[in-house]
């Protein structure tokens, strides 16, 4: 009870956005209408990607868990996103992050212990 079941990713052009993250993270989409596509995260909370005119700034930020945070933004660049932050550590032993923001502008968190 109380967990997170579902989360959303708000884009300027469904289709590019939807192709950036199931190239980049293998995510399953699937269209749900002509403005939204939910995508499925084996084993993970799946979510939806909705249409917006413009990009609105976050309330919060969401991070996703990768193995190599520097090869994870080299093909965020490699597939048209862009870094926003390198990888940077939190301190305390737990862990590192970065930020990118993906074709349409969305800023993603990315995380991993090492």
């Amino acid at each position: 009870m109380n967990n997170l079941v579902h989360w959303e990713i708000p884009a300027t052009d469904l289709k590019r956005s939807a192709d950036f993250y199931a190239r980049l993270f293998g995510w399953r989409m699937e269209e749900s209408g002509s403005n939204y596509i939910m995508f499925e995260v084996e084993g993970g909370i799946g979510g939806g990607i909705f249409r917006v005119e413009k990009m609105p700034e976050p309330c919060i930020d969401v991070y996703i868990k990768v193995a190599d945070i520097p090869e994870t933004l080299k093909r965020v660049e490699e597939l048209g996103g862009r870094v926003e932050k390198p990888k940077t550590e939190i301190g305390g032993g737990f862990g590192y992050y970065a930020f990118f923001r993906d074709p349409c502008g969305c800023r993603i968190g990315i995380w991993s212990k090492e």
